[in-house]
């Protein structure tokens, strides 16, 4: 069994050709390429975003993980 997207089916060609239309009728020929460029530049900022979390998020992961181990070696030689 296929998994289904999680917004619907994606459109297909024909679909994709009237949604264009709708869009050059919607905000004309001359202002399709700036919208596709301003769009273009927020997904790019996002991902920046996205992936800079990512990084903090598993940086602290680390610094916990280092903070275990290094409770682990202080439990071991004050057994010794």
């Amino acid at each position: 069994m296929l998994p289904t997207p999680l917004f619907g089916p994606v459109p297909g060609g024909m679909e994709m050709m009237i949604i264009l239309l709708v869009a050059v009728l919607l905000f004309g020929a001359n202002k399709l390429p700036k919208l596709a460029r301003s769009t273009g530049q927020a997904m790019g900022e996002f991902r920046k975003g996205r992936e800079e979390i990512e990084r903090e998020i598993r940086e602290s992961a680390e610094g916990v993980e280092r903070a275990d181990d290094a409770d682990g070696l202080e439990d071991e030689t004050a057994n010794v």
